[in-house]
């Protein structure tokens, strides 16, 4: 192949590796602007998330402590009406059957009916639980209420209560009271039960985000090495390239040189022989014998 077509072939090759190269590295540097963006994002969410696990460990020690305070009033009440249910029995041992003595069966027909509303309102169950303990609470408050219609129509029956039915009511009294703080720690600890659970859901959400954030940074960056490796293997294309061309390059100059030595050798012969020819010219002029 002639050399001008050798050259003008390899221009165009080197000018095509060149804008390829070219084109790889704004790719490379487009993907890396990419990533660093999704690495900035995903740290971003990691220091959100520290806040959102202070936020739910604040949240979570006010629960502890309203249910501990639940707990608490819970128990007095409870020991209020155990006491309650014993004096009734005292009675009820006293006066004789519990059906006869009608003012007895009506104030533990209301204390069932009181403890089984509290448990409604405070146990967590499920809808069949919840709805069967209802019907007890409407057949409770049934009796109760037959109980003490048959009470007023029975006024022979006479029982001595002044004592332990002032005991009695003091002490549903005082319970009812501590059960309404029950209820008032109970439904502040539901709140914040609540609001730990949408935080654990955000953080769940967060952690989630972060996660495909940081995926989405890595399989970016993989793209980039692809990238930056065909850059480099483009690279070393132009590299060859120019080299190949520098090299003939060398080697054509390497020739014109040695040409022009043979060049310059051979006037240099040329002159040694015109010297020669002269000397051999005189010989002749002077008769002298000459030698080549």
């Amino acid at each position: 192949m002639p050399e001008n077509s050798i050259k003008k072939k390899e221009n165009e090759q080197l000018r095509d590796a060149e804008k390829k190269y070219q084109s790889y590295i704004a790719k490379r540097n487009e993907f890396n602007d990419m990533a660093k963006v999704l690495r900035e994002e995903r740290d971003m969410i990691h220091n959100s998330r520290k806040d959102l696990k202070e936020k739910i460990e604040n949240v979570k020690k006010e629960r502890d402590e309203l249910v501990s305070k639940m707990r608490y009033h819970k128990e007095i009440r409870n020991k209020l009406q155990e006491e309650a249910k014993k004096l009734i029995e005292a009675k009820q041992k006293k006066k004789g059957d519990v059906f006869k003595n009608l003012p007895l069966r009506v104030e533990e027909l209301k204390a069932d009916v009181q403890m089984l509303e509290y448990r409604q309102e405070t146990v967590p169950m499920s809808s069949a639980k919840e709805n069967d303990l209802i019907d007890k609470i409407r057949e409770k408050r049934k009796e109760f209420k037959r109980t003490q219609k048959q009470m007023e129509k029975q006024k022979t029956v006479e029982i001595d209560i002044s004592d332990k039915d002032n005991a009695i009511d003091e002490l549903f009294k005082k319970a009812d009271e501590e059960h309404k703080l029950v209820k008032k720690y109970y439904d502040e600890n539901q709140k914040k039960h609540e609001k730990y659970i949408k935080l654990v859901n955000e953080l769940s959400v967060s952690i989630s985000e972060a996660n495909k954030k940081h995926d989405q940074y890595i399989e970016i960056k993989n793209e980039a090495q692809k990238i930056h490796d065909k850059a480099f293997e483009m690279k070393s294309k132009i590299i060859g390239i120019k080299g190949e061309r520098r090299k003939r390059w060398k080697e054509a100059k390497q020739a014109i040189k040695d040409q022009n030595i043979k060049a310059r050798k051979a006037v240099m012969d040329e002159g040694k022989l015109d010297k020669i020819a002269d000397k051999s010219v005189d010989a002749l002029k002077k008769g002298e014998k000459i030698s080549l």
